[in-house]
């Protein structure tokens, strides 16, 4: 199936097939996702179904593991409410998920700098805690930078250049200093793996809550401290990591150069949006290369 074939009445039909009671709830499509589309079902649910994802895995981890993380995190996440099961009309899995609610930051922003910083530091305190032996580990969002750097250089020669611009030495020696710094020498902790403007919701000028937990899995726990730099307005890096107060020297240096890669990350992004090609987010452009500077001129260590 296309991403075309998922519609409001494909979500209605299923939903009468598999759970009836909740097929007249007013639906409306939620604008973004990629791997996974979203449709607002009522004003506490939202349908979570597979689009361009090839496999299951990623919603089968949230059924599993979000129930059992949510209960000792400070800001909501989305928990799985209902199970769909692959069918006739459509052969993938869908679930009905709890409504975060607020505003992507990828359409909104933060104004009260101290207290999201605040509030992020305490959520990831809450997340980073040692996982069970069976967590699962495959996503590669946890790892140390060094074995990373096949995406950053894809992702550095792919951004135009100009977008870099006079920036290009210092952003790859970020990068250097993140492969040179020591691994993490911590259990492996749960991490989110994919925290960037689309995955956090705010309301108030602040954090409100955290969803997409696709890439969830176990590792380094430099791959969420990045979100200092990529979610955070101007100057509240260090106030977040004096509330997370966890972070040596070495782990700043990792999580500087992941942030750095996930900025050229938005930045591609959204030049394949201003180009009109699949995927492309033309809002992440300038989302990135903000956040791209925050990195060059925020250095904590």
């Amino acid at each position: 199936m296309t991403e075309l074939d998922v519609t409001a009445g494909l979500i209605r039909d299923l939903l009468r097939d598999q759970h009836p009671d909740l097929a007249d709830l007013p639906l409306r499509e939620v604008e973004g996702g990629w791997g996974n589309q979203m449709w607002r079902l009522g004003d506490e649910l939202a349908v979570r179904i597979q689009r361009m994802d090839t496999g299951p895995d990623h919603q089968l981890k949230e059924r599993r593991w979000l129930p059992l993380l949510a209960p000792s995190l400070p800001l909501p996440i989305p928990v799985p409410a209902r199970s769909g099961a692959p069918s006739e009309r459509f052969p993938k899995i869908w679930t009905v998920m709890t409504w975060v609610p607020g505003t992507p930051l990828d359409h909104g922003s933060i104004t009260r700098g101290e207290h999201a910083a605040e509030s992020l530091a305490a959520f990831l305190r809450a997340l980073h805690v040692p996982a069970p032996a069976d967590a699962p580990t495959e996503s590669g969002r946890g790892a140390h930078p060094k074995d990373c750097t096949d995406g950053f250089d894809h992702f550095f020669d792919s951004v135009d250049a100009d977008a870099i611009g006079s920036d290009a030495a210092d952003v790859r020696a970020v990068w250097d200093d993140a492969v040179a710094a020591a691994a993490w020498e911590g259990p492996p902790v749960w991490v989110h793996g994919d925290l960037h403007p689309a995955n956090v919701v705010v309301s108030d000028g602040t954090l409100a809550g955290v969803v997409d937990f696709g890439d969830l899995s176990v590792g380094d726990p430099a791959s969420d401290l990045a979100a200092a730099w990529v979610l955070l307005p101007p100057g509240a890096a260090a106030r977040f990591f004096a509330a997370y107060a966890e972070a040596d020297e070495a782990t700043v240096r990792r999580a500087r150069g992941l942030a750095a890669l996930k900025c050229l990350f938005l930045m591609l992004m959204g030049q394949n949006g201003d180009r009109g090609l699949p995927g492309g987010k033309p809002a992440w452009g300038p989302a990135g290369r903000a956040a791209l500077d925050r990195v060059l001129s925020e250095r904590l260590t």
